[in-house]
């Protein structure tokens, strides 16, 4: 082996050795996460990805972390045009009367939903949780029912809900920290505008009630809003039988994460650990992103109308890397016959774009039909065999 040879295979090794180092590191860094709380998860929000967790199925006690469920169905009502921000809200005797957390509405009382979703958001106020499932589903009843169905539709298979707001200790009332994370991670992904809300650390409100105007200062229930730098929401609970829960999201450098939190012994713990899991994240991540805006040759179509066919990328491809690998090196390869027979059908899968690190396939996105092509008939030839003479 010449010199040359001798150094490239050097280099190679001492690569190798500092990767293995590197995971190495990474993975004893996980192992020695301390946290107080017995269930915890933290996931990257973009792709899904769990990056720690501890005894996350653990069915638990949620307390007000209830709400994300109750926001995220009010942002889905917003988005479909059902309801409106500025709609005038009537706060019915039963929504007055909830304990526990609350901003003091009275009955007969009107807010605007907006306001309604700060005192959730802000406050946590158990009034007006209840105040918008009524106004969202006609009774807190159907609403509940409202959220137990989205919470089926989400895969969250131990959680089951009683009521809006998470006042309830009952034993049917129960969420796990990765439910919490998938409920988490619908609301802020699909609802960004929701951390317009969840960044609030105080802001007046006014009562108006037949007893007068009374102004009321939301206080954020979340401190970490003030602890530590990166956060941008998003819900804190406690009860006697919880103990102290959080659902904290954080965003840096963009990667976005969320750190769930259930059954802490006291809230500076409860706030200690997310801190914990969002910091531990944040150094070991890195986020691969195609936004795939390249342009696609069209496919050649046999025995169809058309003669090719305009294909694109279902969308973006994101990959979060938690072992340091170099990033750099992901190659994309696309992978498209070089001809399809018709018929087409548009949105169909036409191929994939496949990302691969060091020959693993880190996964891919589907390739689709831009357009449909039906099949030739004997017209179609005749019409082409003629606009080919008239060439």
């Amino acid at each position: 082996m010449n010199r040359r040879k001798k150094a490239t295979a050097l280099l190679l090794i001492l690569c190798l050795l500092g990767a293995n180092i590197l995971t190495a590191g990474i993975r004893a860094q996980a192992a020695q996460l301390s946290v107080s709380a017995p269930s915890v998860i933290l996931i990257e929000a973009s792709t899904g990805q769990t990056i720690y967790e501890s005894n996350s199925t653990e069915r638990r006690s949620p307390a007000s972390v209830t709400k994300i469920m109750t926001l995220l169905l009010t942002f889905e009502q917003l988005k479909a045009g059902k309801v409106k921000l500025s709609d005038p809200v009537v706060v019915s005797e039963h929504a007055s009367s909830m304990g526990g957390s609350q901003v003091y509405l009275a009955e007969g009382e009107v807010q605007t939903l907006e306001t309604l979703i700060k005192c959730i958001a802000v406050a946590s106020g158990n009034d007006a949780s209840v105040a918008v499932a009524e106004y969202l589903a006609g009774t807190e009843e159907a609403f509940v029912g409202m959220m137990n169905a989205k919470a089926e539709e989400l895969g969250m298979t131990e959680t089951h809900f009683v009521d809006c707001c998470g006042l309830t200790d009952a034993d049917d009332h129960y969420s796990c920290a990765r439910d919490v994370a998938i409920m988490s991670r619908e609301l802020t992904t699909n609802y960004p505008e929701v951390f317009q809300y969840t960044q609030i650390w105080m802001e007046d409100i006014t009562h108006e009630t037949k007893q007068g105007t009374i102004p009321f200062t939301l206080n954020s229930t979340n401190k970490l809003l003030k602890q530590y730098q990166w956060t941008t929401g998003l819900k804190t609970g406690s009860t006697d039988k919880a103990k102290y829960c959080i659902s904290a999201t954080a965003s840096r450098d963009g990667i976005d994460l969320i750190a769930v939190v259930m059954g802490a012994p006291t809230a500076a713990e409860r706030f200690q650990d997310a801190q914990t899991l969002l910091s531990y994240g944040f150094n070991v991540s890195s986020l691969y992103i195609d936004e795939n805006q390249d342009a696609l040759p069209p496919l050649a179509v046999e025995g169809g109308v058309s003669q090719e066919v305009p294909v694109q990328y279902l969308g973006e491809f994101r990959y979060l890397d938690t072992t340091g690998s170099s990033l750099e090196q992901v190659e994309k390869v696309i992978d498209l016959p070089e001809s399809v027979e018709a018929p087409l059908e548009r949105g169909a899968v036409a191929g994939y774009a496949r990302y691969r690190l060091d020959g693993v396939e880190l996964g891919n996105v589907p390739i689709l039909y831009a357009e449909g092509v039906a099949k030739a008939g004997f017209r179609d030839y005749l019409k082409r065999a003629w606009g080919y003479f008239l060439l």
